[in-house]
C-alpha cells in the first residue's frame, strides 16, 4: 500500500524493498525502470533531481525528440527501450539507448549486430518471448527462444535475458514463472518482468528489471 507522505518514487522504492525483503534479496540488485513514454521532459526531470536514473520508452522517435537534451544535462542517466523496434530503426536505437529489450526476430538481429559495428558499442539486448501467445503481442514463441539465442550468439549480439509482457486480466504469476525457467534453461539469468500492478509477484519470481510507468507518473488518460 502507497504511503501519502512519500513522493510516488518513494512509494515505488519502498514497494521494491518490501518484495525483496519477503523474497530474501537484497533491493539494490532490482533495477528500477521508470517508463516515461508519453511523458515530457518536464514530467520527467523531478524524477531524475530525485534520484531516478534509469528510464523507459516505447519509440525510437518519441525519444529523440525529449532525450537528447535530458541525458546532456545528466550524463549518467541510462535510456532503456522497452516498445517495439522496426529494423529501418536500429541505427537509430543503438546510438540513443543503453539496453534493447525487444529482440524478437533474425532480421532485427541483424539489423542491430550491423548497427552496433557500426557505431562501435555493443547494446545488451533482452530477447522478448511472447509469454502468452498472443496474436496482437511482439515477442518470439517459446519454441523459437533456443534457436535465437544462438542466431544471437553468432553475431555477438550481448542478450543478457528474457522480457515479457504477461496477458493483461489473467494472473501473471504462471507466466513469470514459465519465463524464468526458460531463461534458466538456456543460461540467462536476467529477466525484465512486472509493471505497476505486478512487479512485486515478478520479483518474487526471479526479476531482476521492473519496467515502472503509471505507478511513477500518474495513469495515462
Amino acid at each position: 500500500m502507497d504511503q501519502p507522505d512519500l513522493t510516488p518514487l518513494q512509494n515505488v522504492r519502498a514497494r521494491i524493498a518490501r518484495a525483496a525483503a519477503i523474497a530474501g534479496r537484497k533491493a539494490d540488485a532490482i533495477e528500477l525502470i521508470a517508463i516515461s513514454k508519453t511523458h515530457s521532459a518536464d514530467r520527467i526531470l523531478p524524477l531524475i533531481e530525485e534520484g531516478q536514473r534509469v528510464f523507459g520508452e516505447n519509440r525510437v522517435q518519441e525519444a529523440q525528440a525529449k532525450w537528447p537534451a535530458l541525458i546532456a544535462a545528466h550524463s549518467d542517466v541510462k535510456l532503456h527501450l522497452v516498445g517495439q523496434l522496426q529494423s529501418n530503426k536500429a541505427e537509430e536505437a543503438v546510438r540513443l539507448f543503453d539496453c534493447i529489450h525487444s529482440l524478437d526476430r533474425p532480421s532485427l538481429m541483424v539489423a542491430l549486430a550491423k548497427a552496433m559495428d557500426k557505431a562501435g558499442r555493443r547494446v545488451p539486448c533482452f530477447l522478448q518471448v511472447n509469454i502468452g501467445d498472443e496474436e496482437q503481442k511482439g515477442g518470439c514463441a517459446i519454441a523459437e527462444v533456443p534457436a535465437l539465442l544462438a542466431s544471437a550468439r553468432a553475431m555477438a549480439l550481448p542478450v543478457i535475458g528474457l522480457m515479457c509482457v504477461p496477458p493483461a486480466g489473467i494472473e501473471p504469476a504462471p507466466f513469470f514463472a514459465l519465463l524464468a525457467k526458460i531463461a534458466a534453461d538456456n543460461g540467462l539469468s536476467q529477466l525484465s518482468m512486472g509493471m505497476s500492478d505486478d512487479f512485486e509477484t515478478a520479483m518474487m519470481l526471479g526479476a531482476t528489471h521492473v519496467r515502472v510507468g503509471s505507478a511513477l507518473f500518474g495513469r495515462r488518460a
